[in-house]
């Protein structure tokens, strides 16, 4: 169960998907949290670039592997706007991250995307559980997800 000072995490979360919109980018955010609370790192979508696994959860994955013991990677939160792609669900496995909590799920953009009459992703949308078996994961966080919701209505009208 999410509570109050995760919410509080997730709306930074929404807060960098905005700065990535802001950016011309699509729009996700993601942060990394150890377990006594302390941000320790946080990124936004930057596929914009032309990269298409610049996402922000790929780099957190980078980051926590080049500066975490496993230990405290095990112990670790990542809060994200949107569920993780198979390809980033893979780099939390991999790297041995911990816990996951997000906004709005893949099943929910998959959704939205149908009725923007927006093409799917050329990956899959799967389930994080399908990609990391026994990983704790949280979410949809419905109090939220209207707000990743329009997000990606402004990113697809522009």
């Amino acid at each position: 169960m999410v509570d109050n000072t995760e919410l509080k995490y997730l709306r930074r979360c929404v807060e960098l998907a905005t700065e990535a919109l802001e950016a011309g980018d699509e729009p996700f955010g993601s942060v990394l949290v150890a377990a006594d609370g302390t941000i320790l790192f946080e990124d936004r979508n930057r596929v914009a670039s032309g990269d298409q696994t610049r996402h922000p959860e790929f780099e957190i994955a980078r980051w926590a592997a080049a500066n975490l013991s496993p230990e405290a990677r095990s112990a670790a939160t990542v809060f994200t706007s949107g569920e993780h792609c198979p390809m980033c669900a893979a780099a939390h496995g991999w790297v041995g991250l911990g816990r996951i909590v997000y906004v709005s799920s893949s099943a929910q953009l998959t959704t939205w995307l149908a009725e923007m009459e927006v093409s799917q992703p050329p990956v899959k949308p799967l389930p994080i559980q399908e990609i990391v078996p026994g990983l704790a994961v949280e979410g949809p966080v419905l109090e939220l997800s209207e707000q990743v919701r329009e997000l990606h209505r402004r990113f697809y009208r522009s």
